[in-house]
């Protein structure tokens, strides 16, 4: 199975099957019912996970240009929703918290910042009623 898998779409179509298939199972198990903290861990691999393929849209020719992206990139994956390891809460404590936590204060402090609150379209739906 593993061997069609590369041979169809590669180490990436492996690393993309392996990183998404076991936590999207590990996360519904949480969601009916799984330990308090399994929310937590998944919610967080899940911003992980997404902020690396943004990362890979944004900068395709990083995944060229760093030898043995993509088993380097399973090995961290693997790192990150592991039971013995758990390095998704790692990640996010150390790294994205610091770098997104101003921003999400300054949210905090003014939701209406885009310009366009929800309060305000609701109002204007009213008038025109």
């Amino acid at each position: 199975m593993v061997s069609t898998i590369f041979f169809v779409g590669g180490m990436k179509l492996i690393s993309d099957v392996a990183t998404f298939v076991y936590p999207a199972y590990a996360s519904f198990k949480a969601i009916d019912g799984g330990l308090p903290g399994d929310d937590t861990q998944w919610l967080t691999y899940w911003v992980i996970f997404a902020s690396m393929n943004i990362i890979e849209s944004a900068m395709p020719f990083v995944t060229m240009w760093i030898p043995l992206y993509f088993p380097v990139k399973l090995a961290f994956f693997i790192w990150l929703y592991h039971p013995q390891f758990l390095g998704a809460g790692l990640v996010y404590t150390k790294i994205l918290r610091p770098y997104m936590g101003p921003y999400l204060e300054g949210m905090k402090k003014n939701p209406q910042s885009p310009g366009v609150s929800v309060s305000s379209l609701v109002q204007e739906d009213k008038k025109d009623s």
